[in-house]
């Protein structure tokens, strides 16, 4: 059978695109989502503004590009390896938590959690891009709440009743580990976070072995 030809021109859009928006997303997280601009992006990228036009359309298509990249990336870094990597339960929220530690603490991105930052950047501006915004932040939050109440079946967190409540209260941690370490440059809001992670789950009934390993490299 004869393969169809490559295009070419179409590769070369598609890389073109993936680092534009590479670059666009890492900008966002210091610059906001409304500081990106066409021209903007054109000049730090050392691409066409016109190719850039050609490829995303308008400011608010950009917008939406990058928090859907970004949201791809929370999944590889954050998600994923928890998923290949635990069975469900208390042993995969664990994972999930020193993941997302990891993914602010390591600067996958130079302003920390992109979700962190455009969730107070559009908490008040409605429109597609809050929309988008909120869809990606809530997925997560649901994925970390499905995960814990697998954990609450199984036994593993007795004195827990209510997932979403707990859900809330780890996000918050998290998220102040990630905005307080940005603004005081500093690593131990993340050890911070840590202690009350394995705090609440402990005084939950969490195992303390299986809760010790959150923040941990081997997690």
């Amino acid at each position: 059978m004869t393969q169809a030809p490559i295009d070419r021109r179409r590769v070369r859009g598609d890389e073109s695109r993936r680092a534009i928006l590479a670059h666009a997303v890492d900008t966002a997280t210091v610059d906001g989502l409304d500081g990106l601009t066409i021209g903007r992006l054109a000049d730090a990228s050392g691409h066409s503004k016109s190719g850039i036009a050609t490829l995303f359309g308008s400011k608010e298509q950009l917008q939406l590009a990058v928090v859907a990249a970004a949201r791809e990336v929370f999944i590889e870094a954050v998600i994923a390896p928890a998923r290949a990597s635990t069975p469900r339960g208390l042993v995969r929220v664990c994972a999930i938590l020193s993941s997302w530690l990891a993914y602010s603490r390591d600067r996958v991105f130079r302003g920390g959690c992109f979700f962190a930052a455009t969730s107070v950047e559009f908490d008040a501006k409605p429109g597609v891009v809050r929309d988008a915004v909120v869809a990606a932040s809530s997925e997560w939050e649901d994925y970390l709440s499905g995960s814990i109440e697998h954990a609450m079946t199984a036994g593993e967190l007795p004195l827990l009743d209510d997932p979403r409540q707990l859900t809330f209260e780890m996000v918050s941690f998290l998220e102040a580990a990630n905005t307080r370490s940005l603004l005081h440059e500093s690593v131990e809001p993340y050890q911070r976070a840590e202690a009350a992670l394995r705090s609440r789950l402990i005084a939950l009934g969490g195992d303390p072995e299986l809760v010790a390993t959150i923040g941990s490299p081997t997690a």
